[in-house]
């Protein structure tokens, strides 16, 4: 596996509709994410113009003073303004992080008004999302970006179905009503002289499902591959970066992986990335489907509740979140 061998996969004939498209991708997604996790999607059907917006908007939030992005700190619900260096990834498999991660981002999640079941019941990160008053044309493109990689999710969520070897409406309840997270980051060129274990990033998993990263013209992403080396994740024009995360390895039994990755950004320019995180509901709970559970084998896994997951993530992770 050479330094840039992140394999191509094409969603088109899936999204067509067909079963023997369904079929086909399958198999497909079922070789890369058994192997490496991490995989260049095209064919997807996403507007370029619709990440170009998205892109613009991230420019224009990250442009604004530092005040008027300080007015909107990431709350309790987790949305809003993250400022550099206050996430620390304590919870990495592969590292042992001591130095918080250089980025900057701006956090989106499902909105959910106040009359929303899950703010009635009180669940972890239900509220509504933060948006800056000094710049109010931004939220109607991230908006526009959201329901359009939500329905995706969907989608893609069936044929994962087929390729685990179950009915392809198996996750349908659970991502009736996802969690999303947007996350509009800003990673500062880092010096060539910055420490070994200084990261834009530091190595980690994803929590939940899927993530679908959209790269901006510089790289600076690296997957670990099988056998312990990083791989550089060019950017590939109209791609997104697809991997499975942590839930969907439990999910499958451990027949998908859930890879590290980091960010180191040597480009000697600002790099602007953004990962949609589309995760199942905070109650949904997780266990080995049957279609990944050989004959008289126990699951490797217990169930879990995806919001206990999800929050014991955070609360070690992000200051934010600690008592």
């Amino acid at each position: 596996m050479s330094e840039t061998d992140i394999p191509t996969i094409d969603l088109a004939p899936a999204l067509d509709g067909s079963d023997a498209g369904v079929d086909e991708v399958a198999k497909r997604l079922d070789e890369v994410y058994a192997e490496i996790g991490f995989g260049q999607v095209v064919g997807h059907g996403i507007d370029a113009e619709l990440i170009d917006d998205l892109f613009e908007a991230s420019r224009r939030f990250h442009a604004l003073p530092a005040a008027d992005k300080a007015a909107i700190s990431v709350n309790e619900a987790h949305r809003g303004f993250i400022a550099m260096a206050t996430s620390t990834i304590v919870t990495s498999s592969v590292d042992e992080v001591r130095r918080p991660n250089q980025s900057e981002s701006f956090l989106v999640m499902h909105d959910q008004p106040e009359d929303h079941p899950d703010r009635l019941a009180g669940l972890p990160l239900a509220g509504p999302n933060q948006w800056p008053p000094a710049a109010p044309e931004i939220r109607e493109p991230i908006e526009r970006y959201v329901e359009a990689m939500r329905t995706l999710g969907q989608r893609v969520a069936r044929v994962v179905a087929v390729a685990l070897g179950a009915p392809a409406d198996t996750f349908d309840a659970a991502l009736a009503e996802p969690v999303t997270f947007l996350r509009l980051l800003r990673y500062p060129p880092q010096p060539p002289q910055s420490p070994d274990d200084l990261y834009g990033a530091a190595p980690h998993t994803d929590y939940g499902f899927l993530t679908f990263l959209a790269q901006h013209e510089l790289p600076g992403l690296q997957v670990r591959s099988p056998d312990g080396t990083w791989l550089d994740v060019p950017v590939v024009d109209g791609a997104f970066v697809l991997n499975s995360a942590d839930i969907l390895r439990r999910w499958s039994n451990g027949r998908w992986v859930s890879t590290p990755h980091r960010v180191i950004n040597r480009t000697g320019e600002e790099r602007y990335s953004a990962p949609f995180f589309f995760d199942p509901h905070m109650t949904t709970v997780v266990e080995p489907l049957p279609s990944c559970v050989a004959p008289g084998e126990r699951p490797q896994y217990e169930p879990v509740a995806y919001g206990d997951y999800l929050m014991d993530r955070l609360r070690a992770n992000y200051t934010q979140h600690q008592d």
